[in-house]
């Protein structure tokens, strides 16, 4: 006789169970964000149930990893509109101001100087 194979989502559960002890030994906002990585393992219960790995949880960090990869793209994508509409400069602009301290001159650089300094030039 063939073995069953528990549905993927109770696989999870089990795994998030596994886990409570290293849980609890965390402090309450780790333990909110260790909660947060598991929801995102949630979103791929279908993926999950199809790939049938003989190791769930490492289907449960691929889960895990596609969440954070589309995270990275979209805050790429909304620092790049910020550079080019220069709210805040790029990484190569922002080493060339610190090379050349006279080319930041009328740039869009958030200034972290003392106002009051500004005033009394």
């Amino acid at each position: 006789m063939g073995r069953t194979v528990l549905p993927f989502s109770r696989v999870l559960e089990q795994e998030v169970q596994e886990w409570r002890k290293f849980r609890r030994g965390l402090r309450k906002e780790d333990q909110q964000f260790l909660d947060r990585l598991f929801e995102e393992a949630r979103l791929h219960v279908q993926a999950g149930v199809y790939a049938s790995r003989p190791w769930p949880f490492e289907t449960i960090l691929v889960s895990i990893l596609l969440e954070h990869e589309k995270a990275l793209v979209e805050l790429r994508s909304k620092l790049s509109a910020l550079e080019k509409k220069g709210v805040i400069l790029s990484d190569s602009e922002e080493s060339n101001t610190q090379c050349h301290p006279e080319r930041s001159e009328g740039s869009h650089k958030i200034d972290t100087k003392d106002s009051s300094a500004d005033a009394s030039e």
